[in-house]
């Protein structure tokens, strides 16, 4: 079986743009520059190249090794160092208390393992680090501006909240947003946002 995602992102096209995810940008102040950023699932590396932009060390993982030559080749455009790494973030171990903030927009995995990459997220960052998401919510089936097109691949709030218990939640969110990334994600879609302390 072939990766899907390895032929979306085969294009020379970005297909999710090149501009960051809004979430992110809006939120990006609340990284200090110089940390150690790790971003998940991370597509051809429009938030990765954002953040290193603003000072940032940046670590970008994918599953599809297009996805991260095409990382490479917009920071390479903006005069921007980050490192990438091939990864199955449901198989593969990632680095433990490593970065000082982990994010993902709109991980496509699962419900059997959305646990499991969220574990991970928070285990990849040191005590005291941040931890941001933004992932289309079960509701985003009846708007059909993006993302997966089975529940089984979006995110129910509960579980969401039922994960971040324990933890200092400096942000969440449940609703409609507008989003223009590319021709994938365009028009009004329903997310959940997440931001926590560790």
């Amino acid at each position: 079986m072939g990766n899907p995602w390895n032929e979306r992102f085969g294009s020379e096209q970005y297909v999710y743009g090149e501009e960051p995810n809004l979430f992110i940008k809006k939120q990006a102040d609340r990284l200090e520059k110089g940390r150690k950023v790790v971003c998940f699932a991370e597509g051809e590396g429009r938030n990765a190249v954002y953040l290193a932009r603003q000072g940032l060390e940046v670590t970008a993982y994918d599953y599809a090794q297009n996805g991260l030559e095409k990382t490479e080749a917009l920071a390479h455009r903006y005069g921007v160092n980050i490192k990438t790494k091939q990864k199955d973030l449901i198989q593969d171990e990632v680095p433990v208390e490593e970065f000082d903030a982990a994010i993902m927009v709109f991980g496509h995995f699962s419900k059997q393992d959305q646990k499991t990459v969220f574990d991970k997220l928070v285990s990849a960052v040191k005590p005291g680090g941040i931890v941001m998401l933004e992932v289309y919510s079960e509701d985003q089936i009846q708007y059909g501006t993006g993302g997966p097109k089975t529940l089984d691949m979006l995110y129910d709030p509960a579980d969401l909240l039922q994960w971040l218990k324990g933890f200092k939640i400096m942000h969440f969110f449940y609703g409609e947003q507008e989003r223009v990334e590319g021709q994938l994600h365009t028009g009004v879609g329903h997310v959940i946002q997440a931001i926590i302390e560790k």
